[in-house]
């Protein structure tokens, strides 16, 4: 499986919050699932830490990359394809960076991990 991460999962799962559900947590450490996280979750994280938002140990920019690499997580750039989606996309959610979450998970056939219900009311395959 290819799964996608909302940035909320991604940051419960490199501080091991507790809150992070443990089936997630299986699906996450599988190895036989490749583990991506966008970088759209990034351009969110780094607008939430400036806006005094997202408490982090360090910068957006040195801290997720390095957190990424340790706990064997992909990229996943931001594609033309991916953008194309969002003129199909109901207006369920209004988060920018949620919608294109979902717009990636679409484009690019993955399971998108989340515990947004409103993420979750779109037609993406979710973990």
């Amino acid at each position: 499986m290819r799964v996608l991460l909302d940035t909320h999962i991604f940051l419960w799962y490199i501080s091991a919050a507790p809150q992070m559900p443990s089936e997630m947590l299986e699906v996450l450490r599988n190895p036989q699932h490749d583990v991506y996280l966008s970088a759209v979750s990034v351009w969110e994280a780094s607008v939430k830490y400036h806006l005094g938002k997202l408490p982090l140990p360090t910068a957006p920019a040195l801290y997720l990359p390095v957190q990424r690499e340790l706990h064997r997580i992909a990229t996943l750039s931001l594609d033309e394809k991916s953008i194309a989606h969002l003129d199909q996309l109901p207006p369920l959610h209004r988060d920018p960076f949620d919608r294109m979450l979902v717009c990636q998970a679409i484009e690019h056939g993955m399971s998108l991990a989340t515990v947004d219900p409103l993420i979750r009311s779109y037609a993406v395959k979710c973990v």
